[in-house]
């Protein structure tokens, strides 16, 4: 069941265009990676999602209502991490959740703020001024923040921008134990690695939507499998052998390495280590080329940009 929807969201600032016909659909529990180059329009997406800006046109319906039309009651089941969230420095941290925790009705603020202190490590520190905090910590004292009235969905924007490789660690790893419990996170980050770690599926962003789907089925999308096999001294004849195999495609070699497209890898790359033996030939290693989110961002944006 779709949580959040977004249907042809368009959003201009002076005659540019942020976002321009966005469309698509989260499921309820579901991380969801929102991916984008600097500008391209994935901070714009989540103000108009979080109901903070109205989109110019189109709507988006998260947890049952209108961002554009009910704000207010929206706040009430999202949270939401910005990049640079605020917090008064001179006063604790339990301080500080316990007053942003008024603007919520309906819960054991105490508890929560307990819960949250706990899950993210930071309780043996509730009483310390935020401002003694590091950066990594405010961002998981952050997330504590925006999760304490227990939201329906929980955007993140940029969640481990700045952060040193060890806080950007924890903070992941409070995301992966979100998920476990069922969360449901928007997630707009740069980071490949850190979406192809967390993220069920990833949506690719420049203005416009480029791709939706799993990593791994945007994969098979766009590149084509194929066996890495290495020989030991390989002679013409056993490559012209293995080129001649029905259900090899396509043949390249570099050295000792070959590089085959097969009919269909899961059936026939036994039977191509069997025909190769056969033939005569000593085989070092077969492998599968992995390409990685990396590869699929790149892919995409490119094409958009060439085709632009």
């Amino acid at each position: 069941m779709a949580i959040v929807e977004a249907h042809g969201l368009t959003k201009a600032f002076d005659g540019f265009t942020a976002v321009s016909g966005l469309s698509l659909e989260v499921a309820e529990g579901e991380v969801f990676g929102f991916l984008g180059p600097n500008g391209a329009g994935k901070t714009t997406t989540i103000r108009m999602l979080a109901g903070i800006i109205a989109p110019t046109s189109g709507h988006a319906v998260v947890a049952g209502l209108r961002p554009d039309l009910e704000p207010e009651n929206l706040h009430q089941h999202i949270g939401l991490l910005t990049e640079n969230p605020g917090f008064y420095n001179r006063l604790s941290a339990r301080f500080n959740l316990g007053f942003f925790a008024g603007f919520y009705s309906g819960f054991d603020i105490d508890h929560q703020v307990e819960k949250y202190l706990r899950m993210m490590g930071l309780w043996e520190r509730r009483e310390d001024k935020v401002g003694t905090f590091s950066k990594g910590m405010k961002q998981r004292l952050a997330l504590v923040r925006a999760l304490l009235h227990q939201p329906k969905v929980l955007f993140l924007d940029e969640p481990t921008a700045g952060l040193d490789p060890e806080a950007a660690h924890e903070v992941r790893d409070m995301i992966q134990e979100l998920s476990v419990e069922g969360q449901t996170v928007f997630l707009s980050t740069h980071n490949l690695v850190e979406a192809e770690l967390l993220c069920h599926r990833i949506g690719v962003v420049r203005t416009e939507l480029l791709a939706l789907d799993t990593p791994e089925n945007l994969r098979r999308s766009l590149f084509r499998r194929q066996v890495v096999v290495e020989l030991e001294n390989p002679n013409p004849t056993l490559v012209s052998t293995i080129a001649g195999l029905p259900f090899v495609q396509k043949i390249e070699q570099a050295g000792n390495q070959f590089r085959l497209e097969l009919t269909d890898p899961e059936v026939y790359r036994p039977e191509l280590v069997k025909d190769i033996v056969e033939a005569g030939g000593r085989i070092m290693s077969v492998s599968e080329e992995r390409h990685s989110l990396e590869d699929i961002y790149l892919s995409l944006v490119r094409e958009e940009e060439n085709s632009g």
